[in-house]
């Protein structure tokens, strides 16, 4: 049985499938693949930036919280001052592309210090804020019907923008630092220019709703809303630690088990293999549902979390076959928790409901990476990520109403 998709309750007077321009979704899906390529590029480059700057093993952490912080802060505030519904949203996109490529290229030239770092990070998380959530309103304006698929795309090319900064450090293991944080940066630019030239707006370019704050108590008095909000919770505490220190974990293995393994290559597929996780949860959540595909996705993540001691002593291909399927799971359910919060936000504030889930989501998210980062060193990569534990068991307790309904209505 087919489910309405959070497309569902956009205007429906104009516009069709066969009335879009093939061209649209590829780039978009494009522009925000490399925009978001933004968020990890200073975790690609942080061995030589520790080497070269002189900076502790913690700093990898650091790095990591100030994007989430920028971000946070940044959503708000484009949320409160309704920045992509008073401009045109790719001209935002575009000019957020702009300003992050060159907060992520100022790091080549900044004083050799781990506060300047941090703060170029966080501006660079500000401007990630107008190209994440303001590309997914460009979509919304192009598809009456259809977003809960092109969602799994869209959230599919965060992932793979997340992990391209990996991917440029593997290949360009003998190049300087500076040229990987300027590659991303001329990505970045490309794709924001891509969005500003060939999508323009939308004809169900939906109009927001406004940002109030002190809507938070009457959201969480939802039960629908609560259960698909603290299961995108329990989601958040576990994606970005373990996206952050997979190449610790990776580098733990590869001493302990003798095998030679190019780390930044490593975290690209572990990373990437999230695409298909969102991509195929949004075709499937189609037949079954959202809230089966996040609950499933995230039990298997979960179940990798608690077995990830084991993986020491695996042999390196079933190590690797392991790390696929937990990359695939820990972001796959992504797209789906985005469409269930929509879903079930009171339809007066769903505005203020997705922005102040997702800055609570992205605040767990320093919160989780802030404990790891503390407590790697006593208690070693090969435990830490049970720290993240439970996140997935939250979650999953916290979809069963969700899940109930959901069963109820394909009977």
């Amino acid at each position: 049985m087919k489910r309405d998709d959070i497309g569902s309750h956009l205007p429906r007077d104009a516009g069709s499938a066969a009335a879009r321009p093939s061209h649209i979704l590829p780039v978009i899906i494009f522009s925000q693949f490399t925009g978001t390529s933004l968020w990890f590029a200073g975790n690609a480059v942080v061995v030589d930036l520790q080497r070269d700057w002189g900076l502790g093993e913690q700093s990898l952490g650091y790095i990591t919280a100030a994007v989430q912080l920028g971000f946070i802060i940044g959503t708000l505030c484009f949320a409160f001052l309704a920045v992509a519904d008073r401009f045109s949203p790719r001209r935002v996109f575009f000019c957020c592309s702009l300003c992050g490529a060159g907060t992520n290229l100022l790091v080549v030239i900044a004083p050799e210090q781990l506060p300047y770092l941090l703060a170029l990070r966080f501006s660079t998380g500000l401007f990630l804020a107008g190209i994440y959530p303001v590309g997914m309103k460009i979509a919304a304006a192009w598809y009456e019907r259809g977003l809960g698929q092109a969602l799994g795309f869209l959230v599919g090319a965060l992932v793979l923008g997340t992990a391209l900064p990996h991917l440029l450090r593997a290949w360009g293991a003998d190049l300087p630092w500076q040229l990987v944080l300027a590659a991303v940066s001329l990505l970045a630019i490309c794709g924001g220019t891509l969005m500003l030239l060939l999508v323009p707006d939308g004809p169900h370019l939906p109009v927001g709703a406004t940002f109030n704050p002190r809507t938070l108590a009457v959201l969480f008095r939802s039960p629908s809303f609560r259960a698909s909000a603290f299961g995108y919770f329990g989601h958040m505490w576990e994606l970005y630690a373990l996206w952050a220190f997979m190449p610790i974990w990776l580098l733990a293995y590869a001493e302990h088990s003798g095998t030679s393994l190019n780390l930044s290559l490593g975290a690209f597929f572990f990373i990437a293999s999230g695409f298909l996780g969102c991509a195929g949860g949004g075709l499937l959540s189609t037949w079954v549902g959202s809230a089966p595909v996040a609950a499933v996705q995230l039990c298997i993540s979960g179940l990798c979390c608690m077995l990830s001691p084991l993986l020491f002593n695996a042999p390196p291909l079933l190590c690797l076959a392991f790390l696929l399927l937990w990359g695939t799971t820990v972001a796959g359910d992504s797209p789906q928790f985005s469409t269930l919060n929509a879903q079930n936000a009171p339809r007066e504030y769903v505005g203020s409901a997705l922005t102040i889930a997702n800055s609570i989501g992205f605040l767990i998210t320093v919160a989780s990476i802030g404990l790891v980062n503390a407590l790697l060193p006593v208690i070693g990569p090969q435990f830490v990520f049970w720290l993240l534990v439970p996140g997935p068991l939250l979650g999953l307790w916290a979809l069963r109403p969700l899940l109930r309904r959901s069963a109820a209505t394909a009977r």
